[in-house]
């Protein structure tokens, strides 16, 4: 029997985000800020997924991320799932959830819609998971996972 290794070291304290699209990887990094973080990161990528083929995974010790930044990592990472690491034990394993509506989180791509000429905050619904589809509240435009930029 082949012995099997951790790809990353281990984690004393924090969080893991797992089963991320290696497409959508850097995203999720730049996102996070990570380049801002005083903190040990580790960041995995292409590395062998049974579920995703190809998967990245980011690990940063002794940080908690809001529900504001997990909800925006659902936007672009849908399938990703959240390990809070508690002395080198996964305490909390929780899915990122899309929620029904985005508030200011994604940009309208439709110029004439009123979120881009006046100063308010965009509002989506989403109308598809898989694939990811969501419609602008305002202009009613609908946006498909390839196109979306996030605020």
């Amino acid at each position: 029997m082949k012995k099997k290794e951790l790809a990353v070291a281990a984690l004393e304290n924090g969080i893991v985000i797992d089963h991320i699209p290696c497409a959508s990887l850097f995203k999720v990094v730049n996102l996070l800020g990570i380049e801002h973080l005083d903190k040990s990161v580790t960041i995995g990528f292409n590395l062998d997924s049974e579920r995703l083929g190809k998967k990245g995974i980011i690990k940063i010790a002794d940080v908690e991320v809001p529900k504001e930044v997990l909800n925006r990592i659902a936007v672009i990472a849908p399938r990703a799932v959240v390990n809070i690491i508690r002395d080198y034990e996964v305490v909390e394993k929780r899915e990122v959830a899309l929620p029904d509506e985005l508030h200011d989180i994604v940009r309208c791509n439709n110029p004439k819609c009123i979120s881009n000429n006046e100063p308010m905050p965009t509002h989506f619904h989403v109308v598809g998971r898989d694939p990811l589809v969501l419609r602008c509240h305002y202009c009613e435009r609908k946006v498909e996972h390839s196109e979306i930029t996030l605020k």
